[in-house]
Formats: structure tokens, C-alpha cells, sequence
């Protein structure tokens, strides 16, 4: 049942935009501070909660379980658009930190890889060709 997961997600949804408008004023910010990141917060630890097992179990869970998977990169795809709107508008300082960033995220990866080791994929894939 998909709707369980859109039902919490909605909570999860309103709750963070609460704490971020409260937040807001706090900081005596004309803006929601960080409203939707403690949506997904919301989402991830009421979809790993004890306390709402029983409804992460079954046909409910399928539908909890694909609107968590969907909504971080979601948030993450906002976040990345705005990010680079600002980056635009903030000038060439702005803009080289983003692309430094991005080509040290890059050159990482085959360092992280190796520090993750062999996957099972690539064993069994060895196996299958005979290599491994």
C-alpha cells in the first residue's frame, strides 16, 4: 500500500517544515532553515522505527520503503539545482570551488572503491568468466 508511505511521508513533510519556519524565526531568517533535510531525517528514522514496525511490514512497507528511496535523491537533486543557482549568482570564486569540489569528489572514487574491497558482484562475475 503506497499510501502508507505517502502518509508518512506527508507527516515527516509538514513536521520539518514546522521545525524549519521555527528555526527561521529563530535565527531571525526570512527563510525555512533546513525544513526538508529534517523532513528526511523524520522519514528515515520513523521508516527504521520500532515504534512503526508493524506498519514497515507487508504490502504497507513496499510503499514506505520506494517513497524513502525516492525522496533522498529527490532532496539531494533540490539542494544540488539550488546550490548551483547561488554558485552562478556568487561569481568565478564560487563557481571554481564547486567544480574543485566535484573533480575531487571524481578523483575519490577508485580510492574509496579500493578501500570498500571486492564486491560479491565482481566475485561472482570472476567466477563466470572463469578468472576469479
Amino acid at each position: 500500500m503506497i499510501v502508507y508511505g505517502v502518509a508518512m511521508l506527508s507527516v515527516c513533510l509538514v513536521l520539518g517544515m514546522l521545525i524549519g519556519e521555527a528555526l527561521g524565526v529563530a535565527l531571525n531568517v526570512e527563510a525555512n532553515v533546513g525544513g526538508v533535510g529534517i523532513a528526511m531525517l523524520f522519514l528515515v528514522f520513523a521508516s527504521n522505527s520500532e515504534k512503526f514496525k508493524t506498519l514497515t511490514q507487508g504490502v504497507a512497507g513496499t510503499g514506505i520503503n520506494f517513497w524513502s528511496a525516492m525522496y533522498i535523491p529527490i532532496v539531494v537533486a533540490m539542494a544540488a539545482r539550488q546550490d548551483v543557482a547561488a554558485a552562478v549568482d556568487g561569481g568565478f570564486t564560487a563557481l571554481l570551488a564547486g567544480v574543485a569540489a566535484v573533480v575531487v569528489s571524481f578523483a575519490l572514487v577508485p580510492v574509496l572503491s579500493r578501500i570498500g574491497g571486492v564486491s560479491s558482484a565482481t566475485e561472482s562475475h570472476d567466477k563466470e568468466q572463469g578468472t576469479g
